[in-house]
């Protein structure tokens, strides 16, 4: 048998370091955590970089202030850890009950809103459960009790994530932990322990309902046959809010984000995103206005 030359496995190795070293120096990532020096490092909800709004205002902004930014996507769960850690500078997430908690604990000073949406109950046409045109509570109800449909969570802990626990909550069933037990026993509950895009992909190959924010639903719409089911109620209002950490060294350019997210220019781009893609934009501009509660 011939034996490979000692060199050609050093040369293998070498050239996977270099790509995960390039990897690891990527300026977005979904994965890990960057650290370079004089960058501003913000971690976003799936939805806001999944749409495609970061890669619009990210470019704007890196020129208006002169800076690079590092975007780094996951779940709102995940993004307030990362700023808890001192991992990054800014967030920009999507669950109060979160923020509120990350603000009391000191990690920020405030929370400030700058785009909303809503979410939507997505699922097959022919709606197997019969939950069109219900409530948000008595459609979540009505799978749990009805025996028809599957439903797939995020359950990862994401903003989406919290708002399917609320409305479960709101629609009776406050032991989510018991919940989920019950409905993965009985195969009518799935978790998909992913974003938003590969959830919304999971739920179209099992023909299965899920929660999602209408700005990710637009963006995966044309792939998907998944079609709105379930589109009103006040509790399924979407707000996104961006946040400085308290540890961040960059106090300055941090908030330099904030005020370049809520002027009046780039609350415009927001209003008009999409427009031309979708038909509508998928978020809708409320920074300056009283916070949006339905």
């Amino acid at each position: 048998m011939t034996r490979k030359p000692l060199y050609c496995l050093v040369t293998v190795l070498v050239l996977a370091a270099l790509v995960i070293g390039a990897i690891g120096c990527s300026s977005e990532t979904s994965g890990g955590v960057l650290k370079p020096e004089g960058r501003l490092r913000v971690a976003t909800t799936t939805s806001l970089y999944d749409t495609g709004l970061w890669g619009y205002l990210e470019p704007k902004f890196e020129k208006q202030y002169d800076v690079e930014l590092d975007v780094l996507s996951g779940g709102t769960g995940l993004a307030l850890e990362w700023g808890r850690r001192g991992d990054v500078d800014v967030l920009t997430v999507h669950s109060k009950a979160d923020e509120l908690k990350f603000i009391a604990d000191g990690y920020a000073a405030e929370r400030v809103w700058f785009a909303c949406n809503y979410f939507l109950i997505v699922g097959p046409e022919d709606d197997p459960a019969g939950i069109k045109g219900m409530s948000p509570e008595e459609a979540f109800k009505t799978l749990y009790d009805g025996g028809e449909g599957k439903f797939v969570s995020r359950g990862d802990n994401s903003g989406t994530h919290s708002k399917e626990k609320a409305i479960w909550k709101a629609a009776g069933y406050a032991d989510y932990a018991a919940l989920t037990e019950a409905g993965i026993a009985a195969g009518w509950y799935l978790e998909a322990g992913r974003g938003m895009g590969d959830t919304l992909v999971m739920a179209r190959e099992l023909g299965a309902y899920t929660l999602t924010d209408i700005g990710t639903f637009l963006a995966f719409q044309s792939d998907l046959q998944l079609v709105p089911i379930v589109e009103s109620g006040s509790i399924l209002l979407n707000v996104y809010s961006v946040l400085v950490c308290a540890k961040s060294t960059k106090q300055e350019m941090a908030n330099n984000l904030v005020t370049f997210l809520t002027s009046p220019e780039v609350q415009d781009l927001i209003a008009d995103y999409g427009v031309a893609d979708y038909g509508q934009s998928p978020f809708t501009s409320c920074a300056g206005q009283d916070e949006p509660t339905s």
